[in-house]
């Protein structure tokens, strides 16, 4: 089995590991004194990754993403892991359950999220159930055309920055 890297992937992994370099590292220690990335910076980040091409790196080409394969993505993630997460999360991966959107779904949610217009984040963590979607006891009860949601999440990554949440939630239970 051959694991060398193709020359496509080595010039990926030098890009990234470039812009890692000149774009999030200089500002780690910042971040990590202030305890907060600012939203200048945010927005900065975004841009750049926006204009090198790296953002949503992980969804369809066919609706803007880059389409890469598994493996070339594990590489990107391999060299944004070598700053913080603060930083490197604004090298966008919208949550890959937005390509189950439809109709007007898709433009106000999935494509600008491609785009780095909107930022999602996704609430599916509970106390009690951690990430296990069988487990989980927010409830969703429809009221007219919308839904009432109660229940608590944690460890919502992003959710401080996100324009909206993408909440798991249970909306009708049933004895086995």
């Amino acid at each position: 089995m051959n694991f060398q890297l193709t020359q496509e992937q080595e010039m990926l992994v030098d890009s990234v590991r470039s812009f890692v370099e000149k774009e999030l590292l200089p500002y780690e220690e910042q971040v990590d004194r202030a305890d907060e990335v600012s939203p200048e910076l945010a927005a900065q980040i975004r841009g750049k990754a926006i204009a090198a091409g790296f953002y949503a790196f992980n969804m369809p080409e066919e609706v803007g993403g880059g389409g890469l394969d598994y493996l070339s993505q594990a590489l990107i993630e391999r060299e944004l892991s070598k700053v913080s997460w603060a930083l490197h999360v604004f090298v966008a991966r919208p949550s890959k359950i937005l390509m189950a959107c439809t109709g007007a779904q898709i433009g106000d949610y999935l494509l600008p999220c491609v785009q780095g217009k909107k930022i999602d984040c996704f609430a599916l963590t509970e106390p009690g159930a951690g990430s296990d979607a069988n487990a989980i006891k927010t409830r969703a009860v429809r009221h007219g055309d919308d839904f009432v949601i109660n229940g608590s999440k944690h460890f919502i990554s992003h959710a401080g920055h996100a324009d909206f949440a993408i909440v798991f939630a249970v909306t009708d239970t049933y004895e086995h």
